[in-house]
C-alpha cells in the first residue's frame, strides 16, 4: 500500500504550489490538457481498447460507458475547454461582517487541497473530475475501476505530460493504479494527505465509501435526471432536449430519467 500513501503525499506537496496560482495559470493549465488530449488521441484510443479486449462481463451498457472513440475524446476534451470561460471560483467573498470589537470578518473562497475521486468505469471521469479540481485549485488523487485502468493510465499520462511539457507541475493529478477492494479501502483512509473524497457511482460504491472511509466525504446522489418543461417553453425545442437527453447514450448516469410537463401544456 506504500504505492497509494506515496503518490496522495506528492498531491499534497504539490497541492500548495497549484493553491498560490493564479486563475490564468489555471486555465492556461485547462487548455494545455484539452490541446494534450487530441494530440495524443491515438495512444489513448489504443489504451481503451486493450480494456475493452480485456472486459469480459457482457453487460452492454457497462461496456458503452467505458468505450471511448476519436469524437468522445473531442467532446471531453471541449469539456475542458468549456471550463475556461468560467468565473475563477477562488478568492470570491461569500460573506462578510463586523465581528465583536470592530474586527471586519471575510469568508473567502479557497481551494481544498488535495481532493480524492473514486469512481467505476467511465473513463471521461478521469479528466472531468480532474479539470474541476484544477480549475479550483485543488491536486487531485484518483481511482477508477480496474475495467478501465489502462485508459485511465494513458489519459492520465497524456495530462501530465502535457503540463509536464508546458512548465507545469505534472504532480498536482495523481492516479492510485492499485484496483483491489484492499487498494480502495487504503485510499480511503489516506487522511494524512487527501482533505476530501468524492465516490461518484452506483449506490453501492457510494454506501461503501460512506461506510470504510476516514476521509470527509462529500456523498453524491445515484441519479435520478429530471427535465421540466414550463408552460412557457418552446415546444419544438423541449422536445428536442428531451429525446437527446434520452436516446442520445442512454447508456451513461446523466440519461435523463424523468420527464416533468407543467399540466397546462401537457
Amino acid at each position: 500500500m506504500n504505492s497509494i500513501d506515496k503518490v496522495c503525499a506528492a498531491a499534497k506537496t504539490a497541492s500548495v504550489g497549484l493553491a498560490a496560482a493564479s486563475g490564468a495559470e489555471r486555465n492556461k493549465m485547462l487548455e494545455v490538457i484539452a490541446s494534450a488530449l487530441k494530440k495524443n488521441e491515438a495512444v489513448i484510443l489504443q489504451a481503451n481498447a486493450g480494456d475493452l479486449d480485456n472486459y469480459t462481463n457482457g453487460n452492454p451498457s457497462y461496456r458503452d460507458r467505458m468505450t471511448l472513440t476519436p469524437e468522445r475524446i473531442a467532446v471531453i476534451a471541449d469539456g475542458v475547454n468549456a471550463l475556461i470561460a468560467l468565473p475563477d471560483p477562488l478568492g470570491t467573498v461569500l460573506d462578510e461582517w463586523t465581528a465583536a470589537k470592530g474586527f471586519r470578518v471575510k469568508k473567502i473562497s479557497v481551494p481544498l487541497g488535495v481532493v480524492g475521486i473514486i469512481y467505476e468505469s467511465r473513463p471521461n471521469i478521469t479528466v472531468d473530475t480532474a479539470a474541476l479540481c484544477l480549475k479550483s485549485g485543488n491536486a487531485v488523487v484518483l481511482r477508477g475501476s480496474k475495467d478501465s485502468i489502462e485508459s485511465n493510465k494513458a489519459l492520465v499520462a497524456v495530462m501530465r505530460g502535457g503540463l509536464s511539457a508546458a512548465g507545469f507541475d505534472p504532480e498536482v493529478i495523481q492516479l492510485v493504479v492499485d484496483v483491489t477492494r484492499e487498494g480502495a479501502e487504503h485510499f480511503m483512509r489516506c487522511a494524512k494527505f487527501v482533505d476530501v473524497l468524492i465516490p461518484r457511482g452506483s449506490a453501492g460504491l457510494i454506501r461503501t465509501v460512506m461506510e470504510k472511509a476516514t476521509i470527509p466525504v462529500i456523498e453524491s446522489g445515484t441519479g435520478n435526471c429530471h427535465i421540466y418543461v414550463e408552460r412557457s417553453a418552446d415546444p419544438d425545442m423541449a422536445l428536442k432536449i428531451a429525446l437527446t437527453a434520452k436516446i442520445s447514450r442512454p447508456s451513461v448516469c446523466n440519461a435523463a430519467e424523468s420527464l416533468l410537463i407543467d399540466d397546462a401544456v401537457a
